[in-house]
């Protein structure tokens, strides 16, 4: 009998620390709605306490999940417990993750504590958090540079004061696989409740084995896995959830366990959190990357011809590789529209929002024969993904660009409901469109990234623009998308823009996570 791997997902919560991709309440629910789809056990909606706007995102998915847990990150202080206990109160089943620094360097020069103060405070939190809950999970933050004897000391007294779920982060992705899996058998073998628990682990990839570790920890015992979608996350990200899963399914000779998520539905989701964090692809990535499962050389294609299994390990449609074309056209109904885009996570509050999302949908057939779901994600991206009350909206844009000459723009933009008019010059004519975005705006931002993803196949393939903008101590992405590209890049450029204007402020959680 295999055990069962419990899968938590943080896309939505360590996910979100990657610069710029910071998701709002209505993001957050989207990306929810299909990890739940996938059946992942235990959903991360955030960190209630960093802002009122995280703790609304965090209450906002709680209550549109129905089959997963529900969980926020608390660091190990009452008032961040109870903000979180607040914020999962209307989910069917919660969960409070609170954490705190283990490692000498953490422990002396960040929190200034001394090892016992660390264990009390510990042991405080679990007693706040089971007031709230008894689904509590404890993480010693920085653990893998963390001193064994001091680990089984803190494990052993937050197990006794009710901690259901203990979390064994490499914060800083600084361990290799054997080492990892050597502190988590030995852990669960000192311990001397471990087995009132289920063991996690929660690996970062500046190494690149993130995964590696993961697994390995696995095989050693562990019985829950934190990852991301895309191995989403700050630095250099965290372990990939497509990658883990898709590892034990595959490799059921040498992992003692199986998990119940929906395999078919990876590929979704990895293309709703890329479009929503403006973070793509590698072509290369396994599981999700467009050539995972193609075959360029002719060997491979010969053998894939005759026999899958030659040079595939997996089939492509396991994991969600299949053409979504949408056979919806001119004539089709908004009943219809509504249906599909339900199906992807969609969900509309009134009428109105419909009857607005149904005219650009029709806007969009005219320009291509066929919708994919890809499509339609990239349409309601304007209608859900921007904020609600936007400062700049694009009204008319006309770019020139002619072998020899100068490129140029004029564009008019409603700001704040009022038009305005402006034409600059550019060495491109997305460069001149921004210009005379900025010539109006006068935002002060600086332009950290541009960058461009045909959303489908065929010339008449929407393009997806991500532009990425700082100011002061803050960066966000903005996303646009059209067949028309400069038409894409302007709108990209101005849902930054709008981003930027809304605030929003949210403390830095950098530093903050496990």
């Amino acid at each position: 009998m295999s055990d069962r791997l419990v899968i938590f997902d943080t896309t939505l919560r360590d996910g979100e620390q990657s610069p710029g991709a910071s998701m709002s309440r209505d993001e957050k629910v989207r990306i929810a709605r299909q990890l739940e789809k996938m059946r992942v056990d235990v959903i991360e909606a955030g960190f209630a306490a960093a802002s009122n706007g995280d703790f609304d995102s965090v209450r906002a998915v709680a209550e549109a999940i129905k089959d997963s847990t529900v969980c926020s990150l608390a660091r190990a202080s009452e008032n961040d417990i109870r903000r979180a206990g607040e914020a999962i109160k209307p989910a069917n089943s919660g969960r409070i993750h609170t954490f705190i620094a283990t490692s000498p360097i953490h422990m002396e020069k960040k929190l200034r504590m001394t090892p016992d103060q660390v264990i009390e405070q510990a042991v405080k939190a679990i007693g706040w958090a089971r007031g709230y809950t008894d689904n509590v999970e404890f993480s010693a933050e920085d653990a893998g540079r963390s001193e064994i004897d001091f680990l089984c000391r803190i494990f052993e007294q937050v197990i006794k004061a009710g901690a259901k779920t203990i979390n064994v982060p490499d914060t800083v992705g600084y361990n290799m696989p054997e080492q990892f899996a050597s502190l988590i058998r030995t852990l669960i073998e000192r311990v001397p409740n471990s087995d009132q628990v289920v063991w996690s682990v929660h690996c970062h990839n500046d190494l690149g084995l993130a995964v590696a570790n993961s697994l390995a920890a696995v095989i050693a015992g562990a019985r829950q896995v934190e990852c991301t979608i895309n191995g989403l996350g700050e630095r250099a990200g965290n372990a990939s959830m497509e990658e883990v899963v898709m590892a034990v399914r595959t490799r059921a000779d040498i992992f003692p366990v199986t998990t119940r998520i929906d395999a078919t539905q990876i590929v979704p989701a990895s293309k709703l959190v890329s479009q929503i964090t403006g973070y793509p692809v590698q072509p290369n990535k396994a599981i999700v990357g467009a050539n995972a499962f193609a075959h360029e050389s002719g060997i491979h294609q010969d053998g894939v011809l005759k026999h899958r299994e030659t040079y595939e390990i997996m089939r492509a449609e396991d994991v969600g590789w299949t053409n979504n074309r949408l056979t919806l056209g001119k004539l089709s109904g908004r009943n219809a529209l509504r249906a599909r885009l339900q199906d992807l996570g969609i969900v509309f509050e009134s009428e109105e929002q419909l009857n607005a999302a149904f005219a650009r949908f029709k806007e969009l057939a005219d320009k291509k024969q066929e919708i994919f779901d890809e499509d339609l994600q990239a349409l309601m991206s304007d209608e859900v993904v921007t904020p609600a009350h936007e400062h700049y909206k694009l009204v008319a844009l006309r770019v020139c660009s002619e072998t020899g000459e100068v490129p140029s723009a004029s564009l008019t933009l409603a700001v704040g409901g009022q038009e305005q008019q402006a034409v600059a010059n550019g060495s491109g004519p997305v460069d001149g469109a921004f210009k005379a975005i900025e010539q109006i705006a006068q935002s002060g931002a600086e332009l950290l990234l541009y960058s461009v993803n045909a959303i489908t196949g065929g010339t008449d393939a929407q393009g997806e623009v991500t532009v990425r903008l700082s100011k002061g101590d803050r960066v966000v992405n903005g996303q646009g998308a059209d067949t028309d590209i400069i038409v894409a890049s302007a709108k990209a450029y101005l849902n930054a823009l709008n981003r930027l204007e809304s605030g929003g402020q949210r403390l830095d959680p950098q530093g903050q996570t496990v």
